[in-house]
């Protein structure tokens, strides 16, 4: 198993779901971790699942600057360093309709929050510690950034865009700071859940792997990528999804 020992992560986003099991995947590894969330009660239950002497949890909106340094600087009041960042906040507003026909306010609140708000977040760690002190980036993307499906205009725009920021700040932050990213397939959280179920059979048989993904799938992808093993990786996305984009090259 990969080692993060010594190392303290931040993980937007961090409470449940892909979050939550990127935060286990890392603290099953060695790391401390920063999880951040809207719901403080929520956030310290979450905490004290991963282990109150190992985690910590900072509310807040995602997209708050305030926030942001809060959070950063927790975690180097708490655990004396800030070594990883996962960008993992994200979402998304359904509405089915194409591009041409799209709310633009609502288009441009998802730019906001996968795009944008990964933006924020990676200057706040950089100015508070990984600028001077190096470390690890991941961005969590999506198979949507590489697909043309017709309820994902504004979503996978965003992360399609998310893919190339990734690259950008690679290119960037070189070399004491690695960036790089993973684009999740079909994993079953409360996020997903509502578009798959009773349709389980069908989402299955569209993945070669035929089962769909688990937040520990992409947690040990990120942790992984995050730590020493992958210290010649930076500006790639992995792709994380049993094989479903196979189904459509």
């Amino acid at each position: 198993m990969t080692s993060l020992n010594g190392k303290t992560a931040l993980v937007t986003g961090g409470r449940t779901g892909i979050g939550f099991g990127i935060a286990r995947a890392l603290v099953e590894r060695g790391a401390n971790v920063v999880i951040t969330s809207r719901s403080e009660d929520k956030l310290r239950e979450a905490a004290a699942l991963l282990g109150d002497e190992r985690a910590v949890g900072v509310a807040g909106e995602a997209n708050d600057p305030e926030h942001q340094r809060i959070a950063v600087a927790t975690a180097v009041d708490r655990f004396g360093s800030l070594d990883l960042l996962v960008n993992n906040v994200g979402g998304t507003e359904r509405d089915g309709r194409r591009l041409v026909d799209i709310d633009v306010a609502a288009y441009q609140r998802t730019i906001d929050i996968n795009l944008i708000t990964a933006l924020t977040w990676v200057q706040a760690a950089w100015h508070g510690w990984l600028g001077e002190h190096g470390g690890a980036i991941v961005n969590i993307s999506s198979i949507a950034s590489k697909l043309a499906v017709p309820d994902g205009t504004s979503y996978g725009t965003a992360k399609a865009a998310l893919n190339h920021f990734t690259q950008q700040m690679a290119n960037e932050l070189a070399p004491g700071v690695r960036v790089n990213g993973v684009a999740a397939g079909t994993v079953l959280t409360d996020f997903t859940r509502v578009n798959v179920e009773g349709r389980e059979d069908k989402v299955v048989r569209s993945v070669p792997l035929k089962r769909l993904g688990e937040p520990a799938d992409v947690g040990a992808a990120v942790a992984f990528l995050l730590s020493d093993d992958a210290s010649w990786i930076t500006g790639h996305t992995l792709v994380v999804d049993g094989g479903r984009l196979l189904h459509n090259r």
